[in-house]
C-alpha cells in the first residue's frame, strides 16, 4: 500500500505520540534519492565515524558514485544480484548505496556463514558479485565461491586496514596480520576496492520505487530459509517510519551508535537507513566486544543507541556508568522481547528511556513502538508506526478481525511489506492474504488504546496435555531471579504430556544458583503445567548474529536426544 486515505486509516489510537501523525505522508521513494537527499542536505556534516577516522556526507557520496561506476563497468545492472558480506564499515555503507545506484539488488550476507551456507544464499539468490573484506576467514570462504560452479562470478577484496585512522592502521597491519588474507594477484576475477574507488562517475539510470532493493534472508514465519523481496519503496519508507517516530531529535544534529550489524535488517532500517534519512552521524564498531563499545560511548557521545535486549544487559554489566550513556537521547530495543528487569537496570543506570519495538524481516522490519515520550505500557511492543495497520485475527480463520482484549494472530499491512518471497510464491500466498496483510506468525493481545502485547509465536506454542504453554511467561518469570543472564524455552517432546517445557538458563558468573532453586524461585510465579519439565544451566546460550537467542539449535538437540534414547 503505498497512499493512505480515511477508508485505510486504523482505529482511532488515543495514545498515540503527540508529534507523530499515524497518516504522515509516505510517498513512493528510492533508497538512492534519500541519501542523494541527506548528501546534498549535510554535505560538510560527518556521516561516518569508524573507529576513530571520519567521512562527511560529501565524500561518502562522492565515494558512492565511483564504486556505482565501477559496479557498472564489471557489467552490473538491474537484474544483478551484488552480495555483501561485510561487518559494519564504511565498505559495507559504501558498497550498499553504491550497488542500489547502478540498479542492481543488495544480498546481504552473514561473515559468520560457513562455507556451505554462502554457497546456498548465493546459489538461491543469484548472486553474480560479492564484496568481502581482506580479513582470515571471510575472504577465504567468499574466494571459494569462485570455484563452486555457482553463479559468482567476480570478487571485490575490500582492504580491512586501509579504513582505519593512520597510526590503528599501521598498528592493525604490524600486529594483526596473521588476521589479515592475502588478496590474489593477477586473478582476474578478483578485484581490489581500490579500483572499484578509481572508477571515473559516470551517468545511471535512476531505480525505481518499485524495484527490488535488498533480498534479506531470514526463517520467515514458517521457519525455511528464503529471501524476503524489500523493494526500495519498502525500505524507504520504513526508514521514514522509524525516523518519524523521535521528533524529538534534531536532523544534522544526531550521533547514532551502530553496533548491530548492517547485514541484518534491523540495523539496516533503524540505524543506517534512519541515521542517513535524518543525516546524522554513524558511529560504526566492526562487531560487538564490551570494552570497545564503551571506549566509543565515552569518545564520541552517541545520542542515538538502538540494540537487542542481550546489548544492554551486557553494556551496564560490564561497567559502563551514567556517565558514559548521559549524553543518549532515545534508546529502542528490538530483535527479541525485552525483559523488564533489562529495561529497568538500564534505564536506571543510563536515566534514558529504553523503548521496546517490533518488527520483522518481511516488514523491512519495523512495525510497533512503544512511544519515547508520553505513555509506555511494559511487556507491550507498543503501537503501529505510521502507515502500519494491525489487526489482531483469529488463529483459527485469518480473515477474522477480534476486537480489542482477545487472543489472536497479529496481521499488519503497510507500504513497508515485502513484496513477497524470492521464487517462493506458493509461501508468499501463504503468509500474505489477498487484503494485503502479512500474517506475523505472533499472538497477541490489542488493548482499546491500540498497544499491543505480543504472547508468543505460534510455532514457539508448546501443547502440554492439550493447554497452551507460552514460553514467554516462562522466560519473563526466569528473569525475575537477578542470577539470571539469559534463559530461553523450548518444547520438547513428552511421551504423556504430548509436549512439555524445556528451559535452558545462563547465570551470572560466580552464581551458586542450582536448579532446585530455580524451581522455587518458579513456583510462585507460573502455573503447574507451565513449570519446566527439564532445566539446564549451562555457561552460554545460542545465539543468532545480533545477539538474540536462538531456539532452533536447543530444539535440536532435544530432537536428537529424543531419538537416541
Amino acid at each position: 500500500m503505498d497512499t493512505l486515505t480515511p477508508e485505510t486509516a486504523p482505529p482511532s489510537l488515543p495514545a498515540y505520540p503527540a508529534g507523530i501523525a499515524w497518516a504522515m505522508p509516505l510517498p513512493p521513494m528510492t533508497l538512492v534519492e534519500i541519501f542523494d537527499g541527506a548528501a546534498a542536505r549535510f554535505a560538510d556534516r560527518p556521516c561516518l565515524d569508524f573507529l576513530g577516522r571520519r567521512w562527511t556526507y560529501r565524500a561518502v557520496a562522492a565515494d558512492v558514485a565511483r564504486v556505482a561506476a565501477g559496479f557498472r563497468r564489471l557489467g552490473a545492472g538491474p537484474g544483478t544480484r551484488i552480495g555483501l558480506c561485510l561487518p559494519n564499515g564504511p565498505h559495507y555503507v559504501i558498497a550498499f548505496f553504491a550497488a542500489l545506484r547502478c540498479g542492481a539488488t543488495v544480498v546481504n550476507f552473514n561473515p559468520l556463514y560457513v562455507p556451505a551456507e554462502l554457497a546456498a544464499q548465493a546459489r538461491d539468490s543469484g548472486t553474480e558479485i560479492m564484496v568481502a573484506p581482506d580479513l582470515v576467514p571471510i575472504l577465504g570462504r567468499v574466494l571459494g565461491l569462485l570455484e563452486d560452479g555457482g553463479p559468482v562470478r567476480q570478487v571485490v577484496a575490500c582492504p580491512f586496514a586501509a579504513t582505519l585512522p593512520p597510526l590503528k592502521s599501521v598498528l592493525f597491519r604490524l600486529l594483526k596480520r596473521k588476521a589479515l588474507a592475502p588478496i590474489p594477484a593477477g586473478q582476474p576475477r578478483v578485484l581490489r576496492w581500490d579500483l572499484l574507488l578509481d572508477s571515473p562517475p559516470m551517468d545511471l539510470p535512476a531505480p525505481r520505487p518499485e524495484d527490488l532493493a535488498v533480498l534479506q534472508y531470514t526463517g520467515g514465519t514458517t521457519g525455511t530459509p528464503k529471501a524476503a523481496m524489500l523493494t526500495h519503496a519498502n525500505l524507504a519508507a520504513n526508514w521514514r517510519q522509524v525516523a518519524s517516530w523521535s521528533p524529538q531529535l534534531r536532523p544534522g544534529e544526531e550521533r547514532m551508535l551502530a553496533v548491530l550489524p548492517f547485514f541484518h535488517v534491523f540495523a539496516l532500517s533503524s540505524v543506517l537507513g534512519a541515521a542517513i534519512h535524518m543525516g546524522a552521524e554513524i558511529v560504526m564498531l566492526p562487531r560487538f566486544e564490551p570494552a570497545t563499545l564503551i571506549a566509543a560511548l565515552r569518545r564520541t557521545r552517541p545520542t542515538v543507541f538502538h540494540g537487542v535486549p542481550t546489548l544492554f544487559k551486557a553494556v551496564i554489566d560490564h561497567g559502563a556508568t551514567q556517565a558514559d550513556l548521559a549524553s543518549v537521547k532515545i534508546c529502542i530495543s528490538g530483535g527479541a522481547p525485552l525483559p523488564l528487569e533489562i529495561k529497568r537496570a538500564f534505564e536506571e543506570k543510563s536515566g534514558c528511556r529504553v523503548v521496546e519495538g517490533y518488527g520483522l524481516t518481511e516488514a523491512s522490519p519495523v512495525c510497533f513502538c512503544n512511544p519515547a515520550e508520553g505513555l509506555q505500557k511494559d511487556g507491550s511492543i507498543g503501537l503501529p508506526v505510521p502507515g502500519v495497520r494491525a489487526e489482531i485475527r483469529a488463529l483459527d480463520d485469518p480473515g477474522r478481525a477480534l476486537p480489542p482484549g482477545e487472543r489472536g494472530e497479529l496481521c499488519i499491512a503497510g507500504p513497508n511489506v515485502m513484496a513477497g518471497y524470492w521464487n517462493r510464491p506458493a509461501e508468499t500466498a501463504a503468509v500474505i492474504g489477498p487484503d494485503g496483510f502479512l500474517r506475523t506468525g505472533d499472538v497477541g493481545i490489542m488493548d482499546q488504546d491500540g498497544f499491543v502485547t505480543l504472547v508468543d509465536r505460534i510455532k514457539d506454542l508448546i501443547l502440554c496435555s492439550g493447554y497452551n504453554v507460552y514460553p514467554r511467561v516462562i522466560e519473563e518469570a526466569l528473569y525475575t531471579h537477578p542470577a539470571v543472564v539469559a534463559a530461553t524455552v523450548v518444547g520438547q517432546p513428552d511421551a504423556y504430556r504430548g509436549e512439555s517445557p524445556a528451559a535452558f538458563v545462563q547465570l551470572q558468573p560466580g552464581s551458586t544458583l542450582t536448579v532446585d532453586g530455580l524451581r522455587a524461585h518458579l513456583k510462585a510465579r507460573i502455573s503447574a503445567i507451565e513449570m519446566p519439565k527439564l532445566i539446564e544451566i549451562r555457561a552460554t546460550l545460542p545465539r543468532t548474529a545480533v545477539g538474540k537467542l536462538s531456539k532452533k539449535e536447543l530444539r535440536e538437540e532435544l530432537l536428537q536426544r529424543g531419538k537416541g534414547a
